[in-house]
């Protein structure tokens, strides 16, 4: 191995980073804590640090393994490693690496062939509930396996779960101690079935590390260099795999940004990041927070959303600064409903395609999944393409499928001329035409399909000097292996959560009402509405340009117009904005800013969130009506299995208790119970003040 002193990367590698970057790509081997904003170039920073720690001798390229949270994401990061000249390098999510060690170790630590990977798991945890006595509806088994999954992701073991879940007031899709049961018998029938889920591969790869000496020999001189991308999100599960890949060594590299934690329902925390330097005092720390994706307009607006956040610790306050010229203001709208407001949406994408935005540079976000309804007919009505992200996997689809098939054909000959040329010769006869065909629908869908391979070949030539048809094929196929798919013309309809990662020219945040942003659940719970904040701050930095952010007062046409904008948008809104002027109205006839909420029994000020959803101290004595709370939950119960969501999303068990002690009999007593807003009123409150009724006169 090469010393620092006695080598330097290849000349120019780094003449292009900032100060910060370059500071992050040059630092010197051992602990690197990049605390790195959206849109600072994290990606571009971390890969010139792997190129000129190869570059540099300090490690090979081969010896190199970089882990990031999406396929996308590592196969952008392979992307940017070969146009450096780093082709060995290994860049996948956790579960893909952890995928290929326990294939490779399997012989060796348990011997016979490899179990299979489970697909789905609802068939075996269906199996187990029965065994409980708990139904087997597709919601009730979706609930139990989101709970399964994040205590193996915690490192919960079912003996375990019911203690640890009352300490961190899971709200549990069932008794703990049947949830654990259920989790127990899912373990026992996978197991004797011999076949493995995506935890059971880091659990696995974890084990046969910390357990077996010989695989850790050999693993540790195989890889002696680790990078860990979007650290903010590591579970506790990822975090004990890594560490039983550095074996006690120092040589790792994080990137992460505590503003964009989103995934605490699935076990991840920012605290290994945040603690970063308490494991590592001898750490270099950088922090990156020059912007270069969005215009200082859309900066300005996200510096907002996040500096409004409570309790934000030190290494979480990183403050944008835009680098790009200035761009439009964003805009603010509200509708009288949400279909106007699609509606309206649409309009305003056809006027940016018809300016020259391309409609693959557009992206409509939304909270729930259940809300791009109707921006699929709104876009439909405008002849605007779209892609649901989440729907059908581009390698599934078959026109894609008889591409790569023609390509594998073709690469087996002796095809002439260049890489690109060839590309469109051999998906002529499955479908590619010079010109697309005349309107939009599915034709226009296969088109662009097979057109976005060509663009791949395109990228593929332009990085690789000497790409040629069989270069090619291996390309396409470790792509499907990792789902990371080429980009394809249409407008991406996206939740929040998948659009994390990702960047467009123009993002129009929708639906953004009390009750959706924040979603209804996280009402009442301090860290679930600061996540919500956050997930906020992650849709606004998506965009690079133009920024749209817009509600509606009322769920469907003709329908109450009393629900609000999200909390999260005051003091966001211009205040000549007319939405802000009734907003303004609005807030005028609630409680001043400041009121202490009060107990109802002995008059003291609430601090604590569960007493002021209560609206009573702790201290004081309940006075809960049981006969009507149970008649609330089994209406709770049949209302979430109509609606196919989790009972919580309905009412929590705390709304519920409160409910049952203060039985109000009007809509104005209804909604002054924490965690009942508009929404919820409008959607369930009648149906509430009917249960109280009915068991008042019983």
């Amino acid at each position: 191995m090469v010393s620092a002193s006695s080598s330097k990367s290849r000349p120019g590698l780094l003449d292009g980073l900032d100060p910060e970057q370059r500071a992050a790509a040059a630092a010197p081997r051992g602990p690197v804590c990049v605390l790195a904003g959206a849109g600072t170039g994290k990606t571009r920073t971390i890969t010139h640090r792997i190129a000129h720690l190869v570059g540099a001798g300090h490690v090979a390229a081969g010896q190199v393994l970089a882990v990031t949270y999406t396929a996308r994401a590592a196969g952008e990061m392979r992307t940017r490693l070969r146009g450096l000249g780093i082709e060995a390098a290994q860049a996948l999510t956790f579960h893909a690496a952890a995928r290929r060690q326990l294939r490779y170790f399997w012989p060796r630590i348990v011997g016979d062939r490899p179990w299979d990977l489970l697909d789905n798991k609802f068939r075996y945890v269906g199996q187990a509930a029965q065994k409980v006595g708990l139904g087997t509806e597709t919601e009730v088994l979706r609930d139990l396996a989101s709970e399964i999954e994040w205590a193996k992701a915690s490192l919960v073991t079912p003996d375990d779960y019911p203690l640890i879940a009352a300490r961190t007031q899971r709200d549990t899709p069932a008794a703990v101690t049947q949830v654990a049961e259920v989790y127990r018998n899912y373990e026992k029938l996978k197991n004797a079935a011999q076949v493995l889920d995506f935890d059971d591969l880091l659990l696995h790869t974890t084990a046969a590390l910390e357990e077996h000496g010989a695989v850790a020999e050999e693993f540790h001189d195989r890889y002696r260099c680790f990078v860990v991308d979007e650290y903010q999100d590591v579970t506790p599960l990822q975090q004990r795999l890594l560490d039983a890949w550095l074996g006690g060594r120092d040589d790792l590299t994080v990137v992460g940004d505590a503003n964009q934690t989103i995934y605490s329902y699935n076990g991840a925390s920012p605290r290994p990041l945040l603690e970063f330097t308490r494991r590592f005092p001898e750490a270099t720390v950088v922090r990156l927070e020059r912007d270069y994706r969005s215009t200082p307009q859309v900066v300005a607006l996200a510096n907002q959303v996040i500096g409004a956040a409570r309790g934000r610790p030190a290494g979480s306050r990183l403050k944008l600064i835009g680098q790009r010229p200035a761009g439009p203001e964003p805009r603010f709208a509200e509708y009288d409903d949400e279909v106007v407001e699609a509606q309206a949406v649409a309009r305003r994408i056809r006027e940016l395609i018809d300016g020259g935005v391309a409609a693959s540079e557009i992206s409509v976000l939304y909270r729930v999944n259940a809300q791009s309804e109707a921006y699929e007919q709104a876009l439909s009505e405008v002849n605007v393409p779209y892609l649901v992200r989440g729907g059908e996997r581009f390698f599934a689809r078959k026109e894609v499928r008889q591409a790569i098939i023609a390509l594998r054909t073709a690469s087996g000959g002796n095809a002439e001329g260049d890489l690109v040329t060839i590309v469109r010769r051999v998906l002529a006869p499955v479908g590619l035409t010079e010109q697309p065909p005349a309107g939009g629908g599915a034709a226009k869908e296969r088109w662009d399909a097979l057109l976005s391979l060509v663009e791949l070949a395109e990228e593929l030539a332009a990085t690789v000097s000497d790409a040629d048809l069989s270069r090619y094929v291996n390309e396409l196929d470790q792509r499907a292996a990792a789902q990371h798919p080429p980009t394809v013309e249409g407008v991406t309809l996206a939740s929040l959560h998948a659009a994390k990662g990702l960047e467009w020219d123009a993002v129009f945040l929708v639906g953004l009402a009390e009750g959706t942003v924040p979603i209804q659940h996280a009402d009442g719970d301090d860290a679930a509405i600061e996540e919500e904040r956050r997930l906020f701050y992650v849709g606004v930095t998506r965009a690079r340009e133009h920024l749209g952010l817009s509600w509606a007062l009322s769920r469907k046409p003709g329908g109450r117009r009393n629900r609000r904008r999200s909390r999260f948008l005051y003091g966001l809104v211009p205040e000549d904005h007319p939405a802000a002027r009734a907003a303004a109205a609005s807030r005028s006839t609630q409680k001043p800013t400041g009121t202490k909420t009060r107990c109802r029994v002995c008059g003291s000020p609430l601090v604590e969130t569960m007493d002021i959803k209560l609206s009573r101290c702790a201290k004081c004595p309940s006075n809960v009506d049981e006969d009507l709370l149970a008649r609330l939950k089994a209406w709770r119960v049949e209302r979430s299995r109509e609606l196919k969501v989790p009972t919580f999303v309905v009412f929590t068990d705390a709304t519920l208790v409160a409910i049952a002690e203060q039985r109000p009999t009007d809509d104005g007593a209804l909604v002054s119970i924490s965690g009942i807003g508009a929404t919820k009123l409008e959607r369930f409150g009648a149906e509430v003040l009917e249960v109280i009724r009915r068991s008042a006169v019983s």
